[in-house]
């Protein structure tokens, strides 16, 4: 008993000193200082980088975005407002974080547990796809069902790969070990032969729209699955075309486009509970900045339509 009292102050300790803010100017958005808000939605940079399996360069994901975000526009046409405003956005400091995967995901885990006990939204900049199984922990205890909306090229139902049971190509495989987790995919169009068998057993909680078939989507289809339930949004930025985010470890053709990806992001915030989300696998590459701003972009999306689109 001891022995757990000492790792819960343990633990205790690393919240208090990792949940501090940036200032709004240093943080997502660069919103003046001058500007206060009482904070809905929290960003967690999370650059973990342990089990990339092609290109390199996740780590600096998180704090890409968040340059790059300096420059997206505040102001959003399609909701006659600056959505921020409304929302109240802060970002944590960066922080250390564990070498050991297992480790990490225990700590992005707490995070969310601190963040969702103060009633409020965590969006997680990764990093690599393995964060997810750590960011849904506190989630999938909270909520009878969870619902994940992912957007990926890959399916990620290995057991394992290269012998990690926590690879970035095992991440919703682990999200499945939850058994009151459910999956809807889009965007997927790389899948190995050893993961079908667990696909066509486990079809009662998996729903994927295809890349091959995008072009007979029906969207009337994904509302009906979606409807009334409680979700966790993952995206994983090689779910879009090659064409328009080349910036990420495993590229892929035949992916989604930015307006397919809205209209998908807009029927599930209309129509079910968004609670969280995390942003992951951006490579970024040296003086390309339209891939970081794409992502930084589609982070402010996602919450423009979570709290305002469904008014």
């Amino acid at each position: 008993m001891n022995g757990k009292i000492e790792i819960e102050k343990t633990l205790q300790k690393f919240l208090d000193k990792t949940l501090q803010y940036l200032s709004n100017k240093k943080g997502f958005l660069g919103i003046d200082n001058k500007f206060n808000f009482k904070e809905k939605v929290v960003i967690v940079p999370f650059g973990l980088e342990k089990t990339v399996s092609y290109g390199g360069g996740t780590k600096n994901g998180p704090k890409e975005i968040i340059k790059a975000s300096h420059q997206v526009e505040l102001y959003d046409e399609e909701l006659n407002c600056e959505p921020y405003k409304k929302i109240g956005i802060k970002t944590l400091k960066p922080f250390k974080i564990d070498k050991n995967i297992k480790k990490a995901l225990k700590k992005i885990a707490s995070i969310n547990k601190e963040i969702l006990n103060n009633k409020l939204f965590p969006m997680t900049f990764g990093g690599e796809h393995s964060i997810t199984p750590g960011c849904i922990v506190p989630f999938v205890k909270k909520h009878k069902n969870i619902c994940l909306l992912h957007f990926d090229a890959h399916a990620d139902l290995r057991e394992s790969y290269n012998g990690e049971k926590f690879s970035h190509a095992s991440a919703i495989r682990r999200c499945l070990d939850y058994k009151n987790v459910s999956i809807i995919s889009f965007g997927i169009r790389n899948i190995s032969k050893e993961e079908i068998p667990f696909l066509k057993k486990n079809k009662s909680r998996i729903s994927i729209f295809w890349a091959k078939d995008k072009a007979k989507w029906n969207l009337k289809k994904f509302k009906k699955l979606i409807k009334n339930k409680t979700v966790y949004l993952t995206f994983d930025v090689d779910g879009l075309d090659s064409s328009i985010m080349p910036a990420t470890g495993t590229p892929e053709p035949g992916g989604l486009l930015w307006d397919e990806v809205l209209d998908i992001i807009k029927i599930a915030a209309k129509n079910s509970n968004i609670v969280g989300a995390d942003i992951n696998e951006l490579a970024p590459i040296k003086g390309f900045n339209s891939y970081n701003f794409l992502v930084a972009k589609l982070a402010y999306k996602i919450l423009s339509y979570k709290y305002l689109y469904k008014i």
